[in-house]
């Protein structure tokens, strides 16, 4: 079991503990997260105490509690600023998705090589891409977002390791290794909906296969 599998259902228990918040609940049992997850009480239990959250077996879990200690974990407890290489469709999306901000997470600005794509003002200026390394440096960024063409992925990349850039969600095709500097998260949009739609035709070719056998008795 990776520790990316942890931190996956940390975020998945951060959601689900806010909407619990949400209907006016305070405290919740392991049994109460488990189950609108589809895993099991002990699994919770499990997590929690390698992350040091602590309950107790007659209370439960505070939910602000856990909350807190989960956004500390996860650094949502302070803003993590982030840019965006690439003012393409995918780059434009994620610049223009108000929805990271809950997450601890803030596009501070996008960087492109088209000069019709430059914008200085605005929520998210749009920069050159001659200015990576000095904005990289002036604004502390350790995170970036690769949206480029994938002819041009390698090239970023290495402009990015130059910058000291030290984390990158890449949604190019192309995919990379992280390295001990660099750590690399490889997204490919194509992948994850090629797989979605295998997995949603053997559903359907398993259903058709056992209405068939039922038709038969």
């Amino acid at each position: 079991m990776t520790i990316q599998n942890r931190i996956n259902r940390l975020l998945s228990y951060k959601h689900l503990l806010n909407r619990f918040k949400s209907l006016g609940l305070v405290r919740v049992f392991s049994d109460n997260i488990a189950d609108p997850l589809g895993i099991s009480a002990s699994l919770v239990r499990k997590d929690f105490g390698l992350f040091g959250i602590s309950g107790s077996q007659k209370g439960g879990y505070s939910i602000d509690d856990v909350l807190v200690k989960i956004n500390e974990i996860l650094g949502s407890n302070e803003v993590n600023r982030v840019i965006v290489i690439g003012a393409g469709r995918i780059g434009e999306a994620l610049m223009s998705y108000n929805g990271f901000h809950k997450d601890g997470i803030k596009i501070v600005a996008g960087f492109d090589i088209d000069v019709k794509k430059i914008k200085k003002t605005g929520e998210v200026p749009i920069k050159p891409i001659e200015d990576l390394h000095e904005y990289v440096k002036e604004n502390n960024i350790s995170v970036a977002i690769l949206a480029v063409p994938d002819n041009a992925a390698q090239q970023t990349i290495e402009s990015l390791k130059r910058s000291e850039i030290k984390g990158i969600l890449n949604f190019t095709a192309v995919k990379f290794k992280s390295t001990e500097e660099v750590t690399i998260n490889n997204f490919n949009i194509e992948n994850e909906l090629v797989n979605l739609i295998y997995f949603v035709n053997k559903y359907k070719k398993n259903r058709k296969e056992a209405k068939k056998v039922t038709n038969n008795l």
